[in-house]
């Protein structure tokens, strides 16, 4: 810690542990408290996959946002291969008033967008590799980057069947033709579920992203995959701010597909019922 930031350590606090990360908040001598994210296995290139994405985002809001104002991102105070350091951010209630503010300000940062879909850095979610190879038609770059990579690690893990993978397949197949309007590339968060906003006492800070240019519903079917406080106002401070296309909650589980894979792969068949629906409902569109 020292060496990353620079300033001695005078307290650590455990938040806890998982098979996955340490998490402490840490004092240092200068008065600062900070958020420490440390791997308990070495990932290659995970910490700065996270660190970029989180960069991304906040150059994305000052240029959004038109000022030097921090918007939801955290800055990283500091990185390496097994950890990630960030300010340390005291809690508070999810507010209506935090829900609107927050609302407003997803709906700049998805508008800073970018040249194409993707990302120019390897990506990774949780502890699995996200291709972010570069494309410039929404549709085909999700079925092909985000949807079959992981319905293939699936059954190499056992998690689906080959019956299964097939059903998959053809609702990627089905992604072009029901996609919705054509939107240019948002600049999003990527893995937008409720336990990645931090409630602050007057907003929403962003943790944890799998940032990259993609389509900003997919981070709404993620704040709604597992129930976001405050899930209506921040949807309609969103839409009013940045109008969203007709037959959004239509769409909701074709953009929930990919996070229902990713959790198959890490957590075995106990997601594959959810995954299937949302593949029947793609379908079923």
């Amino acid at each position: 810690m020292d060496r990353l930031l620079g300033t001695p350590v005078t307290d650590v606090a455990d938040l806890g542990t998982s098979h996955e990360w340490s998490l402490r908040r840490v004092t240092l001598a200068d008065g600062r408290r900070v958020f420490v994210k440390e791997a308990r296995r070495r990932i290659d290139g995970l910490f700065a996959a996270e660190a970029a994405g989180l960069r991304w985002l906040r150059e994305g809001w000052r240029r959004a946002a038109g000022d030097q104002t921090p918007g939801p991102v955290l800055e990283v105070l500091g990185v390496d291969d097994t950890t990630l350091v960030l300010p340390w951010i005291e809690s508070g209630a999810p507010t209506p008033e935090a829900a609107e503010r927050f609302g407003r300000e997803l709906a700049l940062l998805h508008g800073a967008g970018a040249e194409a879909y993707g990302a120019p850095w390897r990506g990774y979610i949780a502890s699995l590799p996200l291709d972010n190879t570069e494309g410039s038609s929404w549709p085909e770059w999700y079925a092909e980057r985000r949807v079959l990579p992981y319905v293939r690690m699936a059954v190499d893990r056992g998690a689906l069947s080959a019956d299964d993978a097939v059903r998959f397949e053809r609702a990627a197949a089905r992604i072009p033709d029901v996609a919705g309007p054509d939107e240019p590339p948002a600049r999003i968060h990527g893995d937008l579920w409720s336990g990645n906003l931090v409630w602050g006492r007057d907003r929403v800070w962003l943790i944890d992203p799998a940032a990259h240019a993609g389509h900003r519903e997919t981070d709404l079917a993620m704040l709604a995959l597992f129930g976001a406080p405050q899930l209506e106002r921040i949807v309609a401070a969103y839409d009013e701010t940045a109008p969203l296309a007709d037959g959004r909650r239509a769409r909701v589980p074709l953009h929930q597909l990919h996070p229902l894979l990713v959790h198959v792969v890490l957590f075995g068949g106990s997601y594959r019922g959810q995954a299937l629906a949302a593949a029947r409902s793609v379908l079923a569109l």
